[in-house]
């Protein structure tokens, strides 16, 4: 039996041009006459030594270019750096100071938002299960928008909005829009937790119950698709679905909502060739798509607003690891290093493919495929298959990972008890430590004993 027409996910606009490819370095990396490799202005190897392995650099002016790219895509528009990706006090600083906001999804990031002296109103609280801390975080601090994502929030949010106060609020929908990488990070199509369905009427009964909610501020309607899209199209087939929907609202309400949010989701390069999504081309296609929609509609265009996360800090980071061991097994040559799924799950989680370098030194040998493995007790362990490493490749080498800035520290654990990594940054020739190792005394502090 096949869906309903509304309920059918939406083809993605076909008449895009192929994106093109990325660089997966930061800009300012260059190969030393050594063989090594510097990233603002430091030797990758010098880094290693200093902070140890495994170690994450980040290069904060390529964090600030990537911020000013959106920002000068999209003047009009707000922008807000998605912290899930990665977040210390120094990001929230630069972020803050390239005049973007902060997407924050916990009370334990709104409390480093505050803490950084990140201004409250300049930031948006996401979450599909938002606990009571969380909210009452929000309110305490004054963040500028709460994302409401289910219909039982609109009552728990309205009933801790003190007296006389309002909080200004969006609700998550879901347009039915297949877009993202891998299955487990595509969400705007229905069956998954995020959101309320626009086919099946809950988003406009969720818009009803905010709007009896005299202490909530409905201002518009926000969406997420996915994550890794690198192409609009996605986008484009979501605000054909949503404008239609803000028509919808405003013959049945009688309302008009000033804001438009789209989420973030935008692809970076991970390995030569991978093509990337280009602010100025989103800029272009989706908000004229929007305008045009809004003019048919006879609604003014509401003001937009995207979540780069990823995009901003993933291709600023790199991950260095040291080299344990070298083995082969059949046809297969392992390397195994000193990091792994604790410091990077991701190709466990998505199948997430990424390059190497050997950094430090100039290759001796010619390469050959290898695959770069962890130190922990999986066989799944597998930070990067197949790569090229030169055949010398040996224990006490140091590997550099690019596009390693985001949605690795961020999702680390400690796993076989192993400390998560610092992050150095660099800028100008100089390095500085903004995160300290995690140590075997940080670990045992939380076991409180019998």
């Amino acid at each position: 039996m096949s869906l309903p027409l509304a309920q059918r996910p939406l083809p993605v606009p076909a008449e895009e041009p192929t994106p093109a490819p990325a660089p997966v370095w930061p800009a300012s990396a260059r190969v030393l006459p050594s063989g090594d490799l510097a990233v603002g202005g430091v030797a990758l190897a010098e880094l290693a030594d200093r902070f140890g392995t495994p170690s994450y650099v980040i290069d904060e002016d390529e964090v600030r270019a990537r911020a000013r790219a959106w920002r000068a895509a999209l003047p009009d528009a707000g922008v807000a750096y998605a912290g899930k990706a990665f977040l210390c006090r120094a990001l929230v600083r630069w972020i803050e100071e390239e005049g973007l906001g902060l997407d924050a999804c916990s009370a334990g990031e709104l409390e480093l938002a505050a803490l950084a002296g990140f201004p409250p109103e300049r930031i948006v609280l996401h979450g599909n299960a938002k606990s009571p801390d969380d909210l009452r975080t929000a309110l305490r601090l004054g963040v500028g928008r709460v994302v409401i994502d289910g219909t039982g929030e609109i009552a728990r949010l309205a009933a801790l909005v003190p007296p006389g106060a309002r909080q200004r609020v969006m609700v998550r929908v879901v347009p039915g829009v297949a877009a993202g990488a891998h299955a487990a990070v595509r969400t705007g199509v229905e069956g998954q937790k995020f959101g309320l369905s626009v086919a099946s009427g809950e988003a406009e009964e969720a818009v009803a119950r905010v709007l009896g909610q005299p202490r909530l501020e409905l201002v518009g309607l926000h969406c997420h698709l996915g994550s890794q899209i690198a192409s609009t199209g996605p986008y484009i087939a979501a605000v054909r679905r949503l404008v239609p929907l803000l028509g919808r609202l405003r013959d049945r309400h009688g309302v008009i909502f000033p804001e438009l949010g789209l989420g973030g989701g935008f692809a970076i390069a991970y390995r030569e060739g991978d093509p990337a999504l280009d602010p100025r081309g989103y800029a272009e296609r989706v908000g004229g798509e929007l305008e045009s929609l809004c003019g048919r509609q006879g609604l003014p265009v509401p003001r937009l607003t995207v979540e780069p996360g990823r995009w901003i800090t993933g291709p600023a980071g790199v991950a260095l690891y040291r080299v344990l061991a070298v083995k082969s097994a059949g046809d297969r040559m392992f390397v195994a290093v000193d990091g792994g799924m604790s410091d990077n799950p991701r190709p466990a989680l998505y199948g997430a493919r990424y390059t190497v370098r050997l950094v430090g030194r100039a290759a001796g040998a010619p390469p050959r495929p290898v695959t770069v493995v962890g130190r922990h007790c999986e066989a799944g362990d597998v930070l990067a298959e197949d790569v090229p490493l030169p055949a010398d490749v040996r224990p006490g080498d140091v590997l550099a990972v690019p596009a390693s800035g985001a949605y690795q520290l961020s999702m680390a654990s400690v796993y076989n008890l192993v400390g998560r990594p610092p992050v150095a940054a660099v800028s100008g020739g100089r390095a500085r430590l903004l995160v300290r190792r995690e140590t075997a005394a940080d670990l045992r502090s939380r076991d409180v004993g019998e």
